[in-house]
């Protein structure tokens, strides 16, 4: 629980220039928007103004007599004066939505690029729960903030402006002071205290984000809260931010509360004086009638949208507040920057190439040392090790997530850092370890590989892969869903729709991460067969813990703790009785300490 107050340190001012671009690209419309504002706002104003002419002309007419003709053309202007209102209000509403929603189109589609640029490290270290917090609210934000500026400010100011200009053209001076004094007391008490309170704003947020972080976190692993029986304390969790979140919440609303009282008390006492000095003119008879009903509804519709004045600039605040957030998400760096005009990746087998390669993902935690060794187009090089030797991290660097610290990964002997990074990535796919499917059909996530793929490809990648017959086999066939990251699936089932992705992405490079990890013995036969046939004529890099499964690879490099120790065939390694020799036997004897599966026990 939190005892003190995040600070204030928007950037208002540098959010809205974010904002302006974007808008600017629409001047043309803008411009009307602008000018149907005023035709309604002088609509509004001309409303008190033919009030008075009314009040006045009946005033003179006698009793029993019938309506003349200037009250009757008084009345009927009367009436078009109000559908004027209405109507340039709308018409100025039509006109601007186009500009405000690309506007906004424009910024979430940049943001969503922006995200996708960042680097690995980045989504590693965020919390996806606050981050579509953050994408939401903010969007949000500048969809308000274009509405209150173009609805509410703009227009409440230019009426302001008229108001004073005509109180003192036509009346004493004094008129305009009181309402200008009245205007300038409420904005700035608005200000200062919707300032003061924003923080409460900032808190809440923040508190909203973490409680909707820790809410996604854990429904995302409901199996492991179930496994361990931690319900009760993912609760706990979810309330402790909840608390928070109350907390905040009851600072903002009591807060407002206080705001509200204060603005009453100065509209309510700008409002009396000027009627008593317009009935005090009334009175003396400088004034007349229709000045009195025209001063009071001057006061009444400038008085009004003041009042929703203070509530909007509060939202205004808010919105900024909610704004800042994401175009904060603007200003994270990518930490993998392509060289300017970078030449795209010239592939003329995919000979892969690793030069004395150091990494690590800290500067005090160091995981590959001088590492070397390369796959010559078409073969196949696989590299095994205990885990935590820094075999993935190869499939990371080559995808370019990370740079090397020293040394460098060549494709036909061009550096990766030196080309186009989508060429490079176009051209390596990969099976990861851990597959994580979309929540969509199996068909959209084989079809990933290549979206523009017809039906016939994605099926015969899919029986390269060994899932044809099982998708097959469901009600709905490619059209089944597959769940939140894919858990209506087993792992075999991820794992070979993985596989099929791979193969129809097509790519000249492979990378097998443990491909196989996810299947039992038989399945892991059948596929290996697969992994052959679509290796072939490929540059391949089989990354393995399970030493079976990369027997027949052209060359072993064996990794521990980040340092190449031995490399070699299968044979050649096993000659050599060294430490790959020793994994080999360890793996065996656990294979052979296996329990015969009770079906194929003989019975006694």
């Amino acid at each position: 629980m939190r005892t003190e107050l995040p600070s204030d340190n928007r950037r208002d001012w540098e959010t809205i220039r974010s904002l302006l671009p974007y808008l600017l690209q629409y001047k043309l419309r803008l411009g009307l928007a602008l000018g149907l504002l005023v035709l309604a706002k002088l609509s509004t104003i001309g409303v008190p103004i033919a009030l008075k002419l009314i009040v006045d002309e009946l005033q003179k007419a006698q009793p029993g007599t019938v309506l003349a003709g200037v009250p009757l053309l008084l009345l009927i202007g009367y009436g078009l004066l109000r559908l004027g209102t209405s109507l340039f209000n709308e018409l100025r509403n039509a006109v601007f939505a186009r500009a405000a929603q690309s506007s906004i189109r424009q910024i979430a589609l940049k943001v969503f690029r922006h995200l996708h640029a960042l680097s690995l490290r980045f989504h590693l270290e965020r919390q996806t729960g606050g981050l579509s917090r953050d994408l939401e609210r903010g969007t949000r934000g500048i969809s308000q903030l274009l509405r209150y500026v173009v609805f509410s400010i703009v227009p409440t100011i230019f009426e302001v402006t008229v108001v004073i200009a005509i109180l003192v053209v036509q009346f004493d001076p004094s008129f305009a002071l009181v309402t200008l004094a009245t205007v300038v007391v409420y904005v700035v008490f608005t200000i200062r205290v919707t300032n003061w309170r924003t923080k409460f704003r900032v808190w809440m947020n923040r508190a909203d984000s973490e409680a909707n972080t820790s809410a996604i976190d854990s429904l995302i692993n409901y199996e492991t809260v179930k496994y361990f029986g931690n319900e009760g304390w993912e609760a706990r969790r979810y309330d402790d931010r909840l608390l928070d979140w109350q907390q905040a919440s009851i600072k903002s609303e009591t807060s407002l509360a206080a705001l509200n009282v204060g603005q009453g008390i100065i509209i309510a006492g700008g409002l009396t004086t000027l009627m008593v000095m317009a009935g005090s003119g009334v009175a003396a008879g400088r004034l007349t009638l229709g000045d009195f009903v025209m001063i009071n509804g001057f006061l009444i519709q400038l008085y009004l949208p003041l009042n929703f004045l203070g509530s909007i600039f509060r939202e205004i605040r808010h919105c900024l507040t909610d704004m800042e957030r994401m175009f904060r998400l603007m200003n994270e760096e990518p930490e993998i920057v392509e060289k300017e005009a970078a030449p795209p990746l010239q592939l003329s087998g995919g000979h892969l190439c690793l030069e004395n390669v150091n990494f690590g993902y800290r500067p005090d935690r160091q995981i590959l040392h001088d590492v070397s060794f390369e796959i010559p187009a078409g073969r196949t090089v696989a590299v095994v090790g205990a885990s935590g030797s820094g075999k993935s991290t190869l499939a990371r660097l080559l995808f370019r997530f990370y740079d090397v610290n020293s040394g460098r990964i060549t494709v036909d002997d061009q550096d990766i850092r030196d080309v186009d990074l989508a060429s490079l990535r176009r051209s390596i796919g990969i099976v990861p370890q851990d597959t994580v499917l979309f929540n969509d059909t199996i068909l959209y996530n084989i079809a990933y590989g290549c979206p523009e793929a017809g039906k016939r490809e994605i099926v015969r990648a899919a029986e390269l892969a060994a899932i044809h017959r099982f998708v097959i086999s469901l009600p709905e066939g490619y059209e089944t869903r597959v769940g939140e990251r894919g858990l209506k699936l087993s792992g075999g089932e991820k794992q070979r729709i993985a596989i099929a992705r791979a193969i129809l992405k097509n790519p000249r490079i492979l990378i097998f991460d443990e491909a196989t990890s996810a299947l039992d013995s038989h399945a892991e036969k059948a596929i290996q067969a697969s992994l052959r046939e679509v290796a072939a004529d490929h540059t391949t890099l089989a990354i393995a813990h399970r030493l079976s499964t990369v027997i027949d690879a052209d060359e072993i490099v064996v990794l521990d703790r980040g340092r190449v120790i031995e490399r070699g065939s299968h044979g050649q390694l096993l000659a050599a009785a060294g430490h790959y020799s020793e994994m080999w036997r360890l793996q065996q004897e656990q294979a052979d300490a296996q329990p015969v599966p009770v079906s194929n026990r003989s019975s006694r």
